[in-house]
């Protein structure tokens, strides 16, 4: 009996060092984070930011991970110069200060085999606040035409921008704010 359990102990300690965390580089041009807002109960507005970058740990053996994105928070891009240009101000973005948005996780939580969400601090406008990004879809394979590993994901949350000192306008402008990412990232 103690050579089986002496054997289980082991293997489970070989199979353990087998699983690393794998790190991935954020690639830019498969990457969208967006926000939506509702513009004076007429419609809703949706947004994007053009430059991402960052890194993703994954160790699906472990079920651990971690995400840290940085958002150009100057390549917003409304469909329209003049307002990318006012959305930059000082009363929204503040980019003249505040020229990236950025994203840490604290925790990723898993479902069985997938991750499900990442809780981490978001900074905006040197306004930190912890949410929550709910993945709404993971996909980890080699990636066909870069012929390494990948993983992407559609993550969403909702904040109050306000929080973020970026309320104006608000009730009219919708202070609640739905933030999504779309991201794909490749292994070093």
């Amino acid at each position: 009996m103690k050579k089986f359990t002496l054997a289980l102990a082991l293997s489970a300690f070989s199979a353990a060092t087998l699983a690393a965390p794998e790190t991935f580089n954020i690639e830019a041009t498969h990457t969208a984070p967006r926000f939506e807002y509702n513009h004076f109960g007429y419609s809703n507005q949706l947004h994007r930011f053009d430059k991402t970058s960052g890194k993703i740990v994954f160790d699906a053996a472990a079920k651990t991970g971690s995400v840290d994105v940085t958002i150009d928070a100057t390549s917003v891009n409304t469909g329209y110069a003049l307002f990318n240009q006012h959305i930059q101000g000082e009363d929204y973005f503040d980019t003249a200060r505040y020229p990236v948005i950025t994203f840490k996780s604290t925790r990723v939580k898993f479902e069985g085999d997938k991750p499900v969400a990442v809780e981490g601090n978001l900074t905006i406008k040197g306004v930190t606040k912890a949410i929550t990004l709910t993945l709404t879809s993971f996909h980890a394979m080699p990636h066909p035409m870069a012929k390494k590993d990948a993983i992407g994901a559609n993550a969403i949350t909702r904040v109050k921008r306000s929080e973020f000192n970026m309320g104006k306008n608000a009730p009219y402008v919708s202070d609640e704010v739905t933030l999504s990412i779309a991201v794909e990232a490749i292994k070093e």
